[in-house]
Parts: C-alpha cells; sequence; structure tokens
C-alpha cells in the first residue's frame, strides 16, 4: 500500500479482531494470561507480498523461509501497536510493523505475518 491510497469507503469490507495478550482480569482481580479483544474494525486487506525472510537455527547458519505476510489497512487508531495481533477469517496474524497515517490521520497498517504465534 502506498501513502497516497487514502483509505476508499469501499475497501474496507473485512472485519478484524484485534487482540491484545493479557487484558482483563478474573473474579479475584488477577490478570488474566490469555489474549482479549481490543477492536473489531473494518479491513482493507491486502494480500501476500511474496516477502520471505531469514531465521537463524541454533548451530545450523541462516535458512531461508517462505512467509505468508498481509497489511490490513483500517481507520486510523494510534493505540494499535506490533505487541497485539490480528485475527481473520479463523486464522492468527502477528502484527510485525505498525504505520500510522500522522499527516491525514486516515489510516494504520498493519503488516503481519500468519502462522507464526498462535498466542
Amino acid at each position: 500500500m502506498t501513502d497516497n491510497e487514502g483509505l476508499p469507503a469501499g475497501k474496507l469490507n473485512r472485519r478484524i479482531v484485534i487482540q491484545k495478550l493479557g487484558l482483563g482480569q478474573d473474579a479475584g482481580g488477577q490478570p488474566i494470561d490469555g489474549w482479549g479483544e481490543v477492536a473489531k474494525p473494518w479491513a482493507w486487506i491486502k494480500g501476500q507480498t511474496g516477502m520471505g525472510v531469514g531465521k537463524q537455527m541454533a548451530g545450523e547458519g541462516t535458512v531461508a523461509t517462505s512467509l505468508n505476510v498481509y497489511s490490513f489497512r483500517v481507520r486510523y487508531r494510534p493505540a494499535i501497536t506490533s505487541a497485539m495481533r490480528v485475527l481473520y477469517d479463523g486464522q492468527v496474524f502477528d502484527i510485525k510493523h505498525v504505520r500510522h497515517d500522522l499527516a491525514g490521520r486516515e489510516w494504520t497498517d498493519l503488516v503481519c505475518e500468519m502462522g507464526g504465534n498462535d498466542g
């Protein structure tokens, strides 16, 4: 996605869930160890970017791996961080990078990897 694409309303056609780890408390006031819902915004989902990454294996050097990398564009939400994750269509996506439209405050892009961490 490029910065000049803005946020056409017709592109926000998929509902996603944004979750944060450790959100909430149990009946005794203790933190819950798990993922809790932060928001359920509409998103513009861009498909796989085709990006790959090298991962360090214990004593084996660098191994090239294929990642499923997606971008989710939502309306401007400055509170979203890379410590959160996205759920969409029964899949878990780890947020790896967050880009906020600081100039226009129209959108936030979530660059995510699928399947890296099930939480």
